[in-house]
């Protein structure tokens, strides 16, 4: 695989991707030009053996699949569509000293320092009346808009040795001049009136362009590595499998970063809703729905933490993952990987000559749950917890490795067209 055309495909897809509403996008795209054909939830699925299929909920989560001729299982998986950011509040323009700055609520666990001093935008989407009822517009102002400007030294000198920022002081984005119409701007660039708006799930984010660094270009510099870095591997991996011998479940979630529990989110019924629609239109049982989840194999691809090469105390003893040494699997507290699932997946890894590493957190650090765990409180399969090895996770921009975005492709075309079997009690076979 030709690591400048994955390294670019990732950039490609990152910068057309500034919310969960455009991750989605995107990948619905990438699917049809495939011969994905679309369905909605709230019709009737006719599902015909050999065909592709996505589904859309929120706008900001998909599902894709195929249709084998016989359905024998699933091998799912699973990324997120949401990134740390800002989320823009109504009336959010604050006109102060000949300014207008905007008011936001913080959306997931982000860095608050390093959205400082760097060129922002907004995305997402309007929800506006029109001739046929209400209707949704992706929105995108794709420009170097606003900035959130940091205090100088000379006026706290306090600001090096570890000052509390707040967000509804500190980080308040700097729009413009005078008094701005900020809705005017973001109804223009969705070709709407802005009398027409009726609500918004509009964000700030990083415009930042993606980029090599490194003294060879071993590195990724890039903003919404996590998760879309996955999301993107998975995408291509599912794009590029050869004949599945199961059904091959693609799941990019909303909602990871505040929790999952939304209807959009890895812990609502949105993959039991579709897994079991796929069984339903097959004609198969309770029974042989039951059965088949049980003989199935979710991979829940997140990214991970890499050792740090200031702060190297910080990972565990062993177990400390570098940028572009392969997939990591991680294990222990908060994660779904078992003994089990590792060895199904590291029997594909070996297979195909993946490089891969484990990660455990270290033991005085509670690790968080991931959508892997939540999406198994509806759909109990054999699950794994894997990423790539990053720094800096929940920046505004953040470090990876370049190679592993080709690794998890690679790995994540063989898993696809992969199937799990347990043939006895403890024992399995991995087919493809």
């Amino acid at each position: 695989m030709n690591m400048q055309n994955t390294t670019q495909g990732l950039f490609d897809y990152i910068q057309k991707s500034p919310t969960s509403f455009h991750a989605v996008s995107a990948a619905a795209a990438a699917l049809e030009q495939a011969g994905y054909r679309p369905l909605l939830e709230s019709e009737r699925w006719d599902l015909q053996p050999g065909d592709r299929y996505y589904v859309t909920r929120n706008q900001s989560s998909l599902i894709a699949f195929r249709m084998p001729e016989r359905v024998e299982g699933f091998m799912v998986g699973a990324a997120h569509t949401d990134s740390p950011c800002f989320r823009i509040k109504d009336n959010a323009a604050v006109t102060v000293e000949g300014y207008t700055k905007l008011d936001a609520n913080k959306y997931g666990g982000m860095i608050y320092t390093s959205w400082l001093d760097r060129p922002l935008s907004i995305a997402g989407r309007l929800l506006v009346r029109s001739n046929r009822g209400v209707e949704s517009r992706l929105v995108n102002l794709d420009q170097d808009l606003m900035v959130i400007p940091g205090l100088a030294i000379h006026m706290d000198r306090s600001i090096n040795e570890g000052k509390h920022l707040s967000a509804q002081v500190d980080l308040m984005p700097l729009l413009g001049k005078g008094k701005v119409d900020f809705f005017s701007l973001a109804a223009e660039a969705a070709g709407v009136r802005k009398e027409d708006i009726l609500s918004h799930d509009l964000f700030v984010y990083n415009h930042d362009r993606g980029t090599r660094v490194g003294a060879e270009g071993e590195f990724i510099l890039c903003p919404r590595l996590d998760d879309l870095q996955c999301a993107y591997g998975l995408l291509e991996g599912f794009l590029r499998m050869e004949e599945p011998k199961a059904v091959p479940v693609l799941c990019l979630f909303d909602s990871e970063e505040i929790g999952s529990q939304t209807r959009q989110g890895a812990m609502s019924t949105f993959l039991s809703d579709t897994l079991r629609r796929i069984t339903g239109a097959v004609g198969l049982s309770e029974e042989d729905h039951l059965r088949l989840i049980a003989g199935s194999m979710m991979v829940s691809a997140d990214n991970a933490h890499g050792v740090h090469p200031n702060h190297p105390e910080k990972a565990a003893l062993t177990s400390r993952p570098k940028l572009g040494d392969g997939i990591v699997v991680k294990y222990g507290s908060g994660y779904c990987t078992s003994g089990v699932s590792a060895a199904l997946f590291l029997d594909i890894l070996e297979q195909a000559g993946i490089p891969y590493q484990s990660y455990f957190n270290h033991s005085d650090v509670t690790g968080g749950r991931t959508l892997g765990g939540l999406a198994m409180t509806q759909v109990p399969m054999y699950s794994v917890d894997i990423g790539l090895a990053q720094l800096a996770m929940h920046s505004a921009c953040e470090t990876a490795g370049t190679a592993d975005t080709g690794y998890l492709i690679d790995a994540m075309k063989r898993f696809f067209a992969a199937k799990v079997t347990e043939t006895d009690v403890g024992s399995y076979i991995v087919e493809g």
